[in-house]
């Protein structure tokens, strides 16, 4: 039998979400600093910069899928296995890490036990993909475990437009099904931006959607009917969304380029 404080809340540590077998382990203070490091780590801490883990409960019949290489402990009798096939299976998945961005061999984990993957200073989102009943396109590098019961697949693009301008690449990560996903996001889920759609149109300057619904129609197209007054009113080229679905968006892609106001004297 094992025993552990690994959930147990403590001065530096603290469960801060929950949804069906995951858990999001957040180090709320970093204790083990030097005199050298603490007041950065302090202040890091003050601005939500901290390690966070995903900590997944194993039962027979509900195994859980991970990023390949994300494991760091497995308490309990489990087991990890790869759902490659062969030679032509490994090259198939192999091709299709490279143009997701995703690691396409994805083991699983069955058994009963705790699986405690790597930690990241990136936030961590439990997603119900149930409630994107029309399947969830995620951008790339975000996927991070799910249940086994979802469907992972990768989604190409549609248009021409959306490969050559988009900047969300020309294949991404689909998701689909039953089951809690778990996403590693630059942005807390409370500070992204959730739009529903019906038979309606989103446009975006840039690639700062996360995930959107895969039924959704994406193209690249002009701000104004013509490329001079797209040049001349300073917006260019924006990502546009049709359809019925969701989509989740970042406030902002960096602090970078955002006005900063002018000191008073």
């Amino acid at each position: 039998m094992i025993t552990t404080n690994l959930l147990t809340d403590s001065e530096a540590k603290r469960i801060v979400d929950r949804n069906g077998n995951f858990s999001v382990l957040e180090y709320t203070r970093d204790l083990s600093v030097s005199p050298d490091t603490a007041e950065a780590a302090y202040f890091a801490s003050m601005m939500n910069v901290r390690k966070r883990q995903l900590i997944a409960g194993i039962v027979p019949g509900a195994g859980v899928v991970a990023q390949r290489g994300a494991m760091q402990l497995m308490l309990g009798d489990l087991n990890a296995k790869t759902d490659v096939s062969g030679v032509g299976d490994l090259m198939k998945k192999f091709v299709g890490s490279k143009v997701t961005g995703e690691s396409a061999i994805k083991p699983l984990f069955t058994g009963t036990g705790t699986l405690v993957l790597e930690p990241t200073f990136r936030y961590i989102i439990l997603e119900d993909i149930s409630t994107w009943p029309e399947g969830m396109v995620i951008e790339d590098g975000m996927f991070m475990a799910c249940d086994e019961r979802v469907n992972i697949r990768i989604s190409a693009r549609s248009t021409a437009s959306s490969v050559v301008f988009g900047g969300e690449g020309i294949f991404n990560t689909s998701l689909s099904g039953q089951g809690i996903a778990a996403l590693e996001s630059s942005v807390p889920r409370s500070e992204l931006v959730e739009i529903r759609l019906e038979n309606d149109t989103v446009k975006i300057d840039g690639n700062m959607a996360l995930a959107w619904s895969e039924n959704l129609k994406f193209t690249v197209e002009r701000t104004t009917p013509t490329l001079i007054g797209s040049m001349a009113s300073g917006e260019g080229f924006v990502n546009v969304y049709r359809g019925t679905g969701r989509i989740l968006v970042a406030p902002v892609q960096t602090n970078r380029g955002i006005t900063v106001p002018e000191k008073t004297k």
